[in-house]
């Protein structure tokens, strides 16, 4: 791996313009034949808003959600680092699984918005919006509720119900190169008919399995184990780098389709490469603790406007994304305790929503005169 940065030259020794330099917080990363381009100013935020995101998981490991009392900050840091043991120890090592899994979680899910926000350059193109992370609810529950096939089974129903989804939206919306307007309605419509037929499936079956599938379906991060990480992290293992390879030609869409054809990059089939990554890393998540909704609408929106690059950042977004739904978490787990602990589904939704109003309200600002 080598560091490098574009060599300046003074206007007389070169024949490009000023303006046509990189600015001076840009650096290429080289693995062998991959050449990445750096903005160490949005890597910097991004280092922030990590500790931020570790800081908030650290401390809501140590946060009760009975009448017990809490772990402290540097107790918990104590607890991890295992030089404490006994009820500290217990009260964080159950509380672990879930923390991992909001980081790494909304890590996955904002990267899967960054994708689709990407190449339909439309700030509504989310897993959540378009109907994949319903999709996945839907494939969860024929399993649950009509195949019987427990749990395990619902992951993979997950699996397939999201692919499925993707393919129709893709089929009906993008073959072709159509707009991503389209896209994003088509995958509006087709997400409003899996709720409808969600519904349909929890209100035929018997109350006890309604119940235990509606709350799947609201995202919750309450009693899963550390087992429950292992998929999550596996498939990072494998999307990240594989996502790394196609960014370069998925910033290519950034300026339209037309542009991208231009530049040489097989339009159809880097949709399907760049389909298949946001799908997984939705699915993933929401093959393990449900469909949590806005997290991939909202977090790479924040992080563009915290980035000073143009576009949308994969870094800034992955980071904002964890700081997020970890920060959700412990709302849902602890604004209630120790009576009722909330869903994480129902927080990010509300999130979603003051977030959605503050955009109207700023667009309906530019708009008057």
């Amino acid at each position: 791996m080598t560091l490098t940065r574009e060599p300046e030259h003074s206007a007389a020794e070169s024949n490009e313009p000023d303006t046509a330099r990189w600015p001076r917080r840009i650096r290429f990363v080289r693995f062998g034949g991959i050449s990445l381009k750096v903005d160490l100013a949005a890597l910097a935020i991004s280092v922030v808003v990590v500790v931020l995101a570790l800081a908030v998981g650290v401390w809501s490991l140590g946060v009760s959600t009975t009448s017990s009392p809490r772990v402290g900050f540097v107790e918990t840091l104590q607890v991890l680092a295992g030089q404490v043991s006994g009820r500290s120890a217990d009260l964080v090592a159950a509380a672990l699984p879930a923390v991992v899994v909001a980081l790494l979680g909304g890590a996955a899910l904002a990267l899967s918005g960054a994708i689709f926000q990407t190449i339909t350059r439309n700030p509504l193109g989310s897993p959540d919006i378009i109907g994949f992370t319903t999709g996945a609810n839907t494939g969860a529950l024929i399993a649950m509720l009509q195949l019987h096939l427990g749990v395990s089974a619902a992951t993979i129903g997950a699996m397939i119900g999201a692919l499925a989804t993707a393919f129709a939206v893709w089929f009906l919306g993008m073959r072709g190169g159509t707009s991503g307007y389209r896209f994003v309605v088509v995958g509006i419509g087709i997400n409003a008919m899996l709720v409808a037929f969600n519904g349909y499936l929890i209100s035929v079956a018997n109350v006890q399995n309604a119940a235990s599938a509606a709350a799947w379906g609201m995202g919750n991060l309450r009693d899963l184990t550390m087992k429950d990480t292992i998929p999550l992290i596996v498939s990072l293992i494998i999307l990240v780098p594989l996502l790394t390879v196609v960014a370069p030609r998925m910033r290519m869409f950034e300026l339209g389709s037309d542009s991208a054809r231009s530049k040489g990059v097989d339009i159809d089939r880097t949709q399907i490469y760049l389909l298949l990554l946001g799908v997984g890393f939705a699915a993933v998540i929401t093959a393990v603790a449900g469909p949590i909704a806005f997290v991939a609408l909202v977090a790479p929106q924040l992080a563009a406007r915290l980035s000073p690059s143009p576009g949308i950042p994969l870094v800034a977004s992955a980071a904002v994304g964890a700081a997020l739904l970890v920060s959700c978490d412990a709302i849902a787990r602890t604004i209630l305790a120790p009576d009722v602990q909330l869903p994480v589904g129902v927080v990010t939704t509300s999130v979603g929503g003051i977030y959605l109003l503050g955009l109207l309200f700023v667009q309906s600002r530019k708009a008057t005169p």
